[in-house]
């Protein structure tokens, strides 16, 4: 249930994940934007209340789920468009890397993705911008948090860009997969980034996750916790010590989920 109204509360942070990226959880109620711009993409989702805007000689309303897209270098404005104000997380991605992202996309250089005007009302997409959001503000397992951000930059860009990127078809390599399988695997404790896996494959991250997945079934974060759980030995808190799960709840709710069951029982 919304508040009465919201604060006016604004916390912007970074994540070594997204290098020069500028990421904003914030809620506002009686804040009021001046005409202004950034050099980077805006990506929004509109968590609760609703915002309203004039961009682009347009006025707009953008109401919860909805994704407010404002292109590089575009004036824009920014208030409450009811009387609680509004709630949103944001992206500021630099162009740099939603270019690299469609490039990788269609395995060549393209023209820089540009957005359209309207505001984009996609729930599918939304749920995964405020996931890949959470887990890069949470510190979450760099794997999960980047394929995730991957995930949702690759779904925002191939469905609601003006020139909708032709995908690139990629081929079985099971010797690739095999790699990465490997490198995932050699120590559950070592930190591991969607990057370093793909650059074990020889492929960008975007290919090497595509590739992965379709061939497995599982994302990469959730393959190696599988491997963690098939590994367990021990006493619960030591396999969820030795394996990399950050505490005993964690690794108990990842053995449910795979198994059905608590691992005290499994045993």
């Amino acid at each position: 249930m919304n508040p009465a109204h919201f604060r006016n509360a604004a916390r912007y942070w970074r994540s070594p994940l997204v290098p020069d990226a500028d990421m904003v959880t914030a809620e506002y109620h009686d804040h009021a934007f001046t005409p202004h711009w950034h050099d980077a993409y805006t990506v929004p989702v509109i968590e609760a209340g609703a915002e309203c805007f004039d961009y682009r000689g347009a006025h707009h309303v953008a109401e919860a789920g909805s994704v407010p897209v404002i292109n590089p270098g575009e004036v824009h404005t920014g208030a409450r468009a009811v009387d609680a104000g509004w709630r949103y997380r944001v992206f500021y991605l630099p162009v740099p890397f939603v270019e690299n992202v469609a490039r990788e996309m269609v395995g060549r250089p393209v023209a820089s993705p540009w957005f359209p005007d309207e505001i984009i009302r996609d729930p599918d997409l939304a749920r995964r911008l405020v996931l890949a959001h959470r887990l890069l503000e949470g510190d979450a397992d760099p794997l999960a948090a980047e394929l995730a951000l991957v995930d949702a930059v690759t779904a925002l860009i191939g469905r609601h860009a003006l020139e909708r990127p032709r995908i690139a078809p990629l081929a079985a390599d099971a010797h690739r997969v095999a790699a990465m399988k490997s490198r995932l695997a050699d120590d559950l404790l070592e930190p591991v980034t969607l990057a370093d896996l793909a650059q074990t494959a020889g492929l960008s991250p975007f290919h090497a996750a595509r590739l992965f997945i379709r061939e497995t079934g599982l994302a990469p974060h959730a393959w190696r916790n599988q491997m963690r759980i098939v590994r367990a030995g021990a006493s619960v808190a030591d396999v969820a010590a030795a394996s990399g799960f950050t505490d005993q709840s964690h690794f108990t709710r990842h053995f449910k989920r795979a198994f059905g069951v608590p691992p005290g029982r499994w045993r």
